[in-house]
């Protein structure tokens, strides 16, 4: 890894001590570091910190959210359908792309919240869901068109200040794609 990535070895094993700090790693005595397994019991925990934290967000944006916050919604959407219309195999060349829109789009509606340690948490809490989302990637199920559509009505709900409605939707999201990882594990 240090040729690969072109640094030293202290600065390797500290970048890993990070990520082992954040749950991405672990590390074991004489074997070193490895990534960190995956699996349905922490999948659930997970899930429901996050459902509520997001809830939470979500309903502190919508209170506070002005016509700066709505207009960065509407285009990180716009940019996260560009991929999301397209046919799943096209879609898996955007990948990466996709990741960073996807998250793009979700941070654009909890932006307006006013707790700095609520969005710090919920960012540690949609990281660690990163990791079993990408499994239901080897799993597309025709996912694209109704998440594309989820993502709509999530952005419409929050648009139009209905709270108890957004955050009905962004759990729901949420859960369905949780459930289809749980089914894979």
């Amino acid at each position: 890894m240090t040729k690969r990535y072109d640094v030293g070895i202290g600065t390797l094993r500290e970048g890993l001590s990070q990520l082992v700090s954040e749950g991405f790693v672990t590390l074991e005595a004489g074997k070193g570091f490895r990534v960190a397994p995956v699996s349905r019991e922490e999948l659930i925990e997970i899930t429901e910190h996050f459902i509520e934290l997001e809830k939470r967000a979500l309903t502190d944006a919508i209170a506070h959210g002005d016509d700066d916050w709505e207009s960065q919604i509407v285009a990180a959407h716009h940019r996260l359908s560009k991929i999301e219309k397209l046919p799943w195999a096209e879609r898996m060349g955007f990948h990466s792309t996709w990741v960073e829109r996807h998250r793009d789009f979700h941070r654009s509606l909890i932006a307006a919240c006013q707790g700095a340690w609520l969005l710090r948490l919920r960012t540690l809490m949609f990281d660690q869901l990163d990791r079993y989302r990408f499994l239901t990637k080897m799993n597309p199920d025709g996912l694209g068109k109704r998440k594309f559509e989820e993502h709509r009505l999530i952005m419409e709900a929050t648009l139009a200040r209905d709270t108890d409605k957004a955050v009905q939707l962004i759990e729901d999201h949420i859960r369905d794609t949780s459930e289809r990882v749980v089914k894979l594990l």
